[in-house]
């Protein structure tokens, strides 16, 4: 059925708990998985404060240690499980868009992604990078809650 899973991750509770599960399923259907993190790419002017960085470079090194950690308990969990797992770290704006492009990039015949299952207003209000994925890609997503 599927050989080759995208696992996005945002370091979230649920990210993590949808990781495990994600690379649960991979081993059961013997699929190789591809590990990514989306970053935001660097603002003069920030809306949470962990986009806030003195400089460019500092900004850069901070983002590489924040996918380093978002992707390190995905990681972990497939060597445990003795998957293959190759890792992506992409800076955008828009999450989405660089986790759809690197679904297609690499090849993948399914996206498992966690969702945090927001409804009425604030979904509409929110978005969410799920949804998002789900309207702009023809590969297969597999939403796990």
């Amino acid at each position: 059925m599927f050989k080759h899973i995208l696992i996005p991750t945002d370091g979230s509770e649920l990210s993590n708990i949808a990781v495990f599960n994600g690379v649960t399923f991979a081993k059961e259907i013997n699929a190789k998985i591809t590990g990514m993190t989306v970053t935001a790419p660097y603002h003069h002017i920030a809306y949470e404060i962990s986009q806030l960085s003195a400089t460019q470079e500092q900004h850069v090194k901070d983002m590489k240690v924040l996918a380093d950690n978002n992707l390190s308990v995905l990681k972990e969990a497939a060597e445990n499980a003795g998957v293959e797992c190759s890792m992506v770290h992409s800076s955008s704006e828009h999450p989405y868009e660089e986790i759809v492009k690197t679904a297609q990039e690499r090849g993948c015949d399914v996206i498992f992604q966690a969702s945090h299952g927001r409804r009425g207003m604030r979904a509409l209000i929110m978005g969410g990078e799920t949804h998002k994925v789900l309207t702009h890609t023809k590969i297969p997503v597999l939403v796990f809650r």
